[in-house]
């Protein structure tokens, strides 16, 4: 059966939300025109007159004596303003459209309506609900609808609180039509509507797989086939951060918006810094959420990947990254915009520039024209030129309003000083703004090439080879820079350098100097830029903590920069160390190549020299570990932990297995030999065991899919320590779904003691006696059973194997006994009383193995404790920022 319902109006939802986003666009702009009350007469907006170099910003008293009543009859108006009205119930209509929508879209996936493209391409029977929400965003129209929800929600909040006080509500109309025309602009990215044979406006999310794939052969015999099962999520997805980095990452996306429609609003109104109060508070909490989705991104990519670390400087990845640079650039620009025209001409530029870059950053990662350059990127679904589109659109609308109303900025009457905390902030968002360009300059190359190609040129371009390297050797120069700047601009910010002597930073820099030197000598840091970065972090550390102590005894609602502060200081050496000093412990000191693919030969053998080779059961010794490799583990869905795959016969496509014997955990039995439990059969742990020179033990469960589209796909595993985290993974496993291939049987007649070689190990015959049991066979009274005792010889110890002879009801069976362990089926076949001699049929495969590197990461902690640290610092700094719009408020009330 196939369920129309849903997708129909789920598509009806979506066109309800494209059409209410343009009227709300078209009412507000109308409203913003002073068209929303015919009786009431235009009245012209004054010129701002803004000073600078300490006189008030609001200008001569003469224009704050008139302010009140402006305002007034501005109220007035507003009051009556039916423009306003229209457009304000047309954004909350488009918000319960976009709510409407969504809610479609996952009841389709959590029901598991697989005639729709969405649903079957992205999810799976398999799923629990949480990765059934990942699955919502997995795809392009999902990510755009989370985009779209986050915008829905704070526009309603912002028009919610227009309504505290007449400052607002003089900034509702201009701002909200910009965030209506965003609106308007990403619903189309899903109206999924084609006029013609080619012209087409946005993918809808709400396609069936006849309309996907109308060419597919299925649907020629089958017009009405629904697939069984989805594709399922990509394994690398299937983590809990991915449950909230996304929807963190729009957020901060959405949030971006709110002070570009400020400050636009701002200067469509001949108002160019008047926008910057009620902005402040927005782009410090966007701040502080767009960079805890960019951590939580670097942490997923710990947690999930497999390259050591958790920033690669992936496309992807840089092109979020530099829009939170400009952000927290813009930031401090906002705060002196006030007292320098300099620092309000680069707010505005900055604002407009950190949006733009954010619709940058989709068009990099959505339209495919990062090609293989990314692992993140999304494929091409037709959308490049609509997207191209909605980012000129912005750019020119943003320009060339900035360039119309740049005449009403008046000019600096002096020139900024070394001492004063205007020039340090400006320099100090400076340098962010060169880190970003340096970024986003080499990120764009495929960008650089593709124009260079509809020119009908041929481009040589291409991205660096070690991209790690390559934006480490200049990010981390800036970083050392903005580590200083933030120490000498907070005691400009707080006056404790007067009458122009830098003495105060005497006894700030000797401690800097000291700790500094302490800590090289202790951990025999010899790099000389590993040196320069760690006295800059100390720098920042000694200064800005010894300023939230002063602060700290006056108004602590004032800390939020020094906190903010020392928490980017301690994340640099979180970074510095966990990054700079890693260890590999896995060492390879065989002498012998574990493989000859180019993965592990490249680069002077480096893999082969750094994994390690564990055959099951057989310690190995690595460094002040000895490492046992105990086996491939499986993940039921009901019971806590892991349990051996040899337990549970998986049943193939079914995300159902049988116990072979009794599933226990920590003495409680959740399921009984024969019973069928729930399974995630796609993931694979391999349990490695740790023992240390005390006798402690510790196990980590790394874990590896082999999939047809990807390969294999492995995990780390992380044991997380106070000074360190051990972090291991797995390069090369026998594919766990394989069936294994058995050499040729061969026969060994062997009496009891006999000496025989299996396998290039030394065997021996120690018995065979009667037995009761077998397992799979019932022995009655009129059977009979022996079980043969065969010991085998390694370097780390000795095995034994025990096939079973059985005579059921005149019947004979030849129980075959499996070593994993040494890669043996052994089966008594014969038993010859004449002689006294057992025939044994014997056959050999690969044994059970893996290919291991372990990795130490030392002080990593410090990097997430300083995320939180600034975290702690933008909230504070936010909810001060806030509070004080508000009181201007209801001082203009």
């Amino acid at each position: 059966m196939i369920h129309t319902t849903v997708g129909q109006l789920g598509h009806f939802f979506v066109i309800l939300s494209f059409v209410t986003a343009l009227v709300a666009t078209v009412a507000y702009f109308l409203s913003a025109l002073g068209l929303g009350n015919k009786v009431a007469k235009a009245e012209p907006v004054e010129e701002p007159q803004l000073a600078y170099a300490g006189e008030s910003s609001l200008g001569s008293k003469k224009a704050r004596h008139k302010t009140p009543s402006k305002q007034v009859n501005h109220q007035e108006s507003a009051d009556k303003d039916d423009w306003r009205t229209l457009a304000r119930w047309a954004f909350y209509i488009h918000g319960a459209a976009v709510i409407g929508v969504a809610s479609s879209l996952f009841y389709i996936i959590y029901n598991h309506y697989f005639e729709y493209h969405y649903a079957w391409s992205h999810s799976s029977r398999a799923l629990p609900v949480q990765y059934m929400i990942s699955c919502f965003w997995e795809g392009q129209e999902g990510s755009f609808l989370l985009w779209l929800f986050w915008n829905a929600v704070l526009g309603a909040i912002l028009i919610r609180t227009s309504g505290k006080g007449s400052l607002s509500r003089q900034w509702e109309a201009p701002m909200m039509a910009v965030f209506a025309l965003v609106q308007a602009f990403l619903a189309s990215m899903i109206l999924g509507v084609i006029f013609g044979n080619s012209f087409k406006v946005g993918s809808s999310p709400f396609l069936l797989l006849t309309e996907a794939m109308p060419d597919a052969p299925i649907f020629t015999a089958d017009p009405n086939f629904v697939p069984k099962d989805g594709n399922g999520l990509n394994p690398l997805l299937q983590n809990y951060w991915m449950v909230i980095h996304p929807p963190t990452l729009f957020l901060g996306f959405a949030l971006a918006l709110v002070p570009f429609a400020y400050c636009i609003a701002g200067l469509w109104r001949n108002q160019p810094l008047e926008w910057i109060r009620p902005a402040l508070p927005w782009t410090l909490i966007g701040g502080m959420v767009l960079g805890v989705g960019v951590m939580m991104g670097g942490y997923w990519a710990y947690e999930t990947l497999n390259f050591e670390g958790y920033w690669n400087w992936d496309p992807v990845e840089n092109a979020v990254y530099v829009p939170w640079l400009v952000l927290v650039a813009s930031l401090h620009t906002m705060l002196i915009a006030k007292r320098s025209s300099t620092g309000l001409k680069m707010s505005i530029i900055l604002t407009i520039a950190t949006f733009v870059l954010i619709l940058y950053s989709t068009f990099l990662s959505r339209s495919g024209i990062l090609g293989n350059a990314s692992v993140h990127s999304f494929t091409d679904l037709g959308l490049s030129g609509q997207l191209l589109l909605y980012l000129m659109a912005f750019i020119v609308l943003a320009v060339i309003l900035a360039a119309s109303k740049w005449k009403y900025i008046p000019a600096d009457k002096e020139e900024a000083s070394v001492y004063t905390k205007e020039f340090w902030l400006f320099i100090g968002a400076t340098v962010l703004c060169l880190a970003a360009f340096q970024v986003i300059a080499t990120t764009s190359i495929p960008v650089y090439n593709k124009v260079l190609e509809s020119f009908g040129k041929i481009s040589n371009l291409a991205l660096p080879a070690d991209q790690v390297a390559h934006y480490s050797k200049f990010q981390i120069w800036f970083f050392i820079i903005i580590a200083l700047l933030t120490g000498v601009g907070q005691y400009m910010w707080w006056r404790k350098l007067e009458t122009k002597k830098w003495d105060a930073l005497v006894t700030p820099g000797i401690l800097t100097l000291l700790i500094s030197a302490a800590l090289i000598a202790f951990g025999e840091m010899k790099n000389p830029v590993y040196m320069a970065l760690l006295v800059a972090s100390v720098f920042a550390l000694v200064t800005n903590g010894a300023t939230l102590l002063d602060i700290m005894r006056g108004n602590h609602r004032l800390s939020g920069g020094a906190i903010s502060h020392i928490g980017m200081a301690l994340m640099l050496i979180g970074i510095l160390y966990s990054s700079g000093y890693t260890k590999v412990i896995s060492l390879n000191n065989s002498g012998l190549l574990i493989s000859k693919q180019e993965e592990f030969t490249k680069d002077d053998n480096k893999q082969n020299k750094e994994n390690k080779l564990l055959w099951l059961n057989q310690p190995e010794r690595m460094g002040q570990y000895q490492l046992t490799y105990r086996g491939k583990q499986i993940e039921a869905r009901d019971v806590p932990g892991y349990i051996p795959r040899k337990d549970v016969v998986v049943i193939e496509g079914d995300f159902h297995g049988i116990a072979q014997r009794d599933i226990e955990q920590n003495g409680k039995v959740y399921h009984k030999k024969g019973d069928t439990l729930a399974l995630y059969p796609e993931n694979t742990y391999y349990q490695v065991e740790y023992r240390e020179a005390d006798g402690k033990i510790f196990n980590l469960y790394p874990r590896a899919q082999v999939n047809e589209r990807m390969g294999l796909l492995a995990s780390p595993d992380i044991r997380h320590k106070t000074d360190r985290d051990m972090y291991t993974y797995v390069s090369s496993v026998p594919d766990p779904d394989a069936e294994n291939t058995w050499e040729k049987t061969e026969t060994y007649s062997v009496a009891i003691k006999d000496t025989f070689f299996l396998n290039d190990y030394v065997a021996i015959l120690d018995d065979v006696s009667r037995t009761n049991e077998v397992e799979g066979v019932e022995i009655g009274p009129n059977d009979a059973a022996v079980r043969a005792k065969v010991r085998v010889l390694d370097k780390n110890g000795e095995h034994i194997i025990s096939p079973a002879f059985v005579i059921k009801d005149r019947m004979v069976a030849h129980p075959a006994e499996v070593s994993d362990e040494l890669g043996v089926r052994m089966q008594l076949n014969e038993i010859d009383p004449r002689t006294g001699k057992f025939t044994f049929a014997v056959n050999r495969t690969q044994r059970d193995y893996i290919v291991m590197k372990a990795i130490e990461k030392p002080l990593i902690n410090i990097l997430w404790i300083g995320t939180l640290i600034v975290v702690i610092g933008f909230l504070i700094a936010t909810i001060r920022r806030y509070r004080e719009f508000n009181k201007m408020q209801n001082k203009a009330v």
